[in-house]
């Protein structure tokens, strides 16, 4: 039914939903591609005028972690999915995995309902409802 399908990874449980779901299809049709794409974002604050951003030693560490997720989902899916790529992006979540969708031809996208984003997700609107959104393909999010 699809061929290529882009699996959201954060690292939280749903998204670890949206891995295992993206296994099953996978063992259904051993041809399907599966990226599995982690997007993280390194907060700016801005207070009245200024704008704070953190420091190049907090941005190592915002990508150090982004590294670990992407290398659990790695390892969670070696040997269970013949085909899969890890990406790792930075920036806007919600346009980074619509890009990457758009960019490497993926026909379906999964994602868990929520993240890690936490209250964020109240002020800025949820990552999976973006998606959703201005997605062109179909989009499944994970309960």
């Amino acid at each position: 039914m699809f061929s290529k399908v882009l699996v959201a990874y954060d690292g939280s449980d749903l998204a670890k939903k949206a891995l295992q779901m993206a296994m099953k299809l996978s063992q259904e049709n051993p041809d399907l591609g599966v990226e599995i794409v982690h997007v993280y974002q390194i907060p700016t604050v801005a207070i009245g005028e200024g704008v704070y951003t953190p420091s190049a030693q907090a941005a190592m560490n915002y990508l150090e972690n982004a590294q670990k997720v992407l290398a659990e989902a790695e390892e969670l899916v070696a040997g269970t999915i013949k085909n899969f790529n890890v990406t790792l992006k930075e920036g806007n979540i919600a346009r980074n995995l619509l890009d990457h969708a758009n960019e490497t031809g993926c026909d379906f996208i999964l994602i868990g309902s929520r993240g890690l984003s936490g209250i964020k997700e109240y002020f800025l609107g949820s990552v999976s409802h973006n998606v959703v959104q201005k997605s062109n393909v179909p989009v499944l999010i994970v309960k």
